[in-house]
């Protein structure tokens, strides 16, 4: 068997051009907040139906600067899945608020109305959704109960639900343009996406120190620009986005009509939901022994969140006694990502199948 990644990489088949953008940009001298950064945030706010693109320096400050934004701040608590990249949770605490660790649903790895209902405490200013590996979180749902909705959309670039673009589910978005993700990036990158005006305002003071002219100083902000570099090569990328999505859902399907399902439980699907599989994560009863026997084989697999944040050292003090989130602690038992990309073939899907249907006999 020939070895299959994890990460099949999109970006391969661009060096060349990328090489040519950012030598255009260069010769400028413009680094900083430049024309290239206005452009993308223009044309990433136009593909996704949103009002505001606000470019930061990466993802876990978008986070942090939009809960800012929204006036969250010590004293308050912010309702987040344990289940998550361990940034999602960082950023509320550099807000200067208070984690409120919620369970997520088993199928999808997202939070659900009733879940976050259960965490709601009268101190609660703002709700965390993350559309985690890619499947939108309801969002909309929970825009219903009245708190502001801060959508965590860092892995979900090219998905959507029910016909709306992740990132514009919630009152405000955080994207991530890390160089692994859907839209990538070559280095860090991220933005704050809202269709308010005033809470774009707002980010585009905090993520220049507090600032809007770089005189008067109104509150202590941030230094986290998206730079000119990076929004060239954004921009480059961008219009690739939905023939990614594409064939991120092509491989998907491959995984289904080769097999797989008769192996492991597949990533949840819905009507309306249309996945972005930044990674493609499947539930098998013995995760971690899975995703080892199928890495021997050649075949790129790993867990993920296996420690969720409630249990990570640095949040010890935000968990109460007795919390219990079970369906957290199954789905990071039991998750094993396989390999998904752009440039995954039919023969890689029958790769990984096999290797699955070995290891799991």
């Amino acid at each position: 068997m020939s070895p299959v990644p994890l990460f099949a990489s999109s970006l391969e088949p661009f060096h060349e051009r990328l090489a040519q953008r950012l030598a255009e940009v260069i010769p400028t001298e413009r680094f900083i907040l430049g024309p290239e950064v206005e452009a993308f945030e223009r044309e990433f706010a136009d593909y996704l139906g949103a009002r505001h693109c606000v470019g930061v320096a990466n993802g876990t400050d978008a986070i942090t600067i939009a809960l800012r934004a929204l006036g969250v701040g010590p004293g308050d608590e912010v309702v987040v899945p344990s289940f998550t990249f361990y940034a999602s949770v960082e950023a509320v605490v550099t807000a200067g608020a208070t984690p409120v660790f919620c369970d997520v649903d088993l199928e999808t790895f997202c939070v659900t109305r009733d879940t976050v209902e259960r965490a709601l405490t009268p101190r609660t200013r703002a709700l965390i959704p993350v559309d985690l590996f890619g499947y939108p979180a309801p969002a909309p749902e929970l825009r219903e109960l009245g708190l502001p909705v801060v959508e965590d959309a860092a892995q979900a670039a090219g998905g959507a639900l029910d016909g709306v673009k992740a990132g514009t589910l919630g009152d405000v978005a955080t994207f991530s343009f890390y160089p692994s993700k859907n839209l990538p990036c070559l280095g860090d990158g991220g933005a704050v996406v809202t269709d308010d005006d005033e809470i774009a305002e707002r980010t585009r003071e905090l993520r220049f120190h507090g600032s809007k002219d770089k005189r008067t100083f109104t509150e202590v902000g941030y230094n986290s620009r998206l730079d000119e570099l990076q929004a060239a090569a954004l921009r480059l990328l961008l219009p690739e986005l939905d023939s990614w999505s594409s064939a991120r859902r092509e491989v998907a399907d491959a995984y289904e009509r080769h097999g797989l399902a008769e192996h492991v439980a597949l990533p949840h699907s819905a009507a309306g939901a249309e996945h972005a599989y930044h990674l493609y994560v499947v539930r098998h009863p013995r995760g971690e022994e899975l995703a080892q026997a199928v890495a021997a084989r050649g075949v790129g697999a790993q867990g993920y969140y296996r420690r969720p944040v409630h249990r990570q050292p640095a949040m010890a003090r935000y968990v109460p006694d007795g919390l219990e989130l079970p369906a957290t602690d199954e789905v990071a038992r039991t998750n094993v990502a396989l390999p998904m990309g752009t440039q995954l073939s039919d023969d890689d899907v029958r790769e990984v199948v096999q290797a699955c249907a070995a290891a799991s006999a």
